[in-house]
């Protein structure tokens, strides 16, 4: 069996289980082996002088790698995928990749922190500008567009906050004038959305969250379409910033059950959401499921489902104090900053910390939570209890 005779035709959930193995080059095992090492082999001089190899040495891939590049490559529409050591990783990779001294580049206001500070601080250092938009500025953000602009950095839904960006009218305004788009979809996956098709340029993911699925391993990835790719390609090659292979051996393994994990994941994340809602102590809910989440219109038009991170506002009144007692006592909910594990996370933020180019419509407290693959029945019972413990009712009527 092999996926280049027999994938083409399936849908996700199926493909998932076939790419990236070809148990007819594997002895009939039906997992690809693990590659590790430095040195290829050459069997003539003529071979060695010219690099005759896919892998002409350790930093240019293995095996192992290249089932996982090769499967992401499928899965999103793309020309081709590259690996990283982290989603930072990958993130760092894109920007290199696409700006220059002089440039100018647009990033959504609600991204991922560690790429405001990549870019406010290391490309900074090398004449590249950041500018940061309003993430549902949707064609509005021709107005910001100047000569020397390079790249769109967009994020949807975004991190912490949840704004869904419209990313076909953005997609086009780029097009327009010839500016490269990277997205993170890190929340989304290529099981939910695929940014290719919406007309995105770059897409990047970590790894580390969903593919992998289990909490145990770090990993990114960039991918490029037609256009993008041989410019990614050649940078990434400079930098030669290859995960380890036994990285690439989980996320391959985690591949296999991300659409299963998804499914049940998204069926408690709006389950839980909607609870949520009705509960007193909670101002609003931000999960994109929910019409009262910005940008729901969009995701419902161009999103296949969602996935577990989603954000609360606890009402005004609620002091740090409260929190520290809510959150201490949890029982199922851990605090802990990555997300897309088994287990569930419960973290408090302040979107408004960060904001420079919007304000974020909330002064109270906020939660970020991650739901993982406990059952339903439980983690409503951990929250109910949770919120229970911030002793609303009795603070609201003194």
């Amino acid at each position: 069996m092999t996926f280049a005779d027999t994938g083409k035709e399936f849908r996700a959930g199926t493909k998932l289980t076939l790419l990236g193995r070809n148990p007819e080059d594997q002895s009939g095992f039906a997992n690809a082996p693990l590659y590790k090492g430095s040195t290829i082999i050459y069997k003539t001089l003529d071979d060695f002088e010219n690099l005759r190899s896919r892998f002409y040495y350790g930093t240019a891939g293995s095996p192992t790698i290249a089932n996982l590049e090769d499967a992401w490559t499928e899965l999103t529409g793309a020309a081709g995928t590259v690996l990283s050591p982290s989603g930072l990783g990958s993130i760092a990779l894109a920007l290199l990749s696409f700006s220059k001294a002089g440039d100018h580049i647009l990033i959504t206001d609600s991204t991922y922190e560690p790429t405001r500070l990549f870019s406010t601080r290391f490309l900074a250092k090398y004449g590249v500008e950041a500018e940061y938009y309003d993430p549902l500025i949707g064609a509005d953000i021709e107005k910001l567009v100047r000569p020397n602009t390079s790249i769109i950095f967009l994020e949807s839904p975004g991190s912490q906050t949840l704004e869904v960006q419209d990313v076909p009218a953005i997609a086009k305004v780029a097009q327009k004038h010839n500016i490269i788009t990277i997205i993170d979809n890190t929340w989304a996956t290529p099981v939910f959305f695929r940014p290719h098709d919406h007309g995105i340029d770059v897409t990047i993911e970590a790894g580390t969250k969903y593919l992998g699925g289990h909490s145990d391993m770090l990993l990114g990835l960039t991918t490029a379409n037609q256009k993008c790719w041989p410019k990614l390609r050649q940078t990434y090659d400079a930098m030669a910033m290859l995960p380890g292979a036994e990285d690439c051996q989980l996320a391959l393994r985690g591949m296999r059950s991300l659409a299963v994990r998804l499914r049940d994941i998204q069926y408690k994340s709006v389950a839980l959401a909607k609870m949520l809602q009705n509960r007193p102590e909670v101002e609003t809910v931000l999960h994109p499921a929910l019409e009262s989440c910005p940008g729901h219109k969009i995701w419902k038009r161009d999103f296949k489902g969602c996935t577990g991170v989603f954000s609360i506002v606890l009402k005004d009144g609620i002091e740090r104090n409260d929190i520290e007692r809510m959150l201490n006592n949890m029982k199922i909910f851990g605090m802990g900053l990555s997300w897309g594990g088994y287990e569930s996370l419960i973290v408090p933020f302040q979107a408004k910390r960060i904001r420079t180019a919007t304000k974020f419509g909330y002064e109270s407290l906020t939660l970020r939570l991650q739901v993982g693959l406990e059952d339903l029945a439980d983690l409503e019972m951990d929250l109910q209890a949770g919120l229970d413990r911030l002793n609303f009712k009795r603070k609201a009527k003194l």
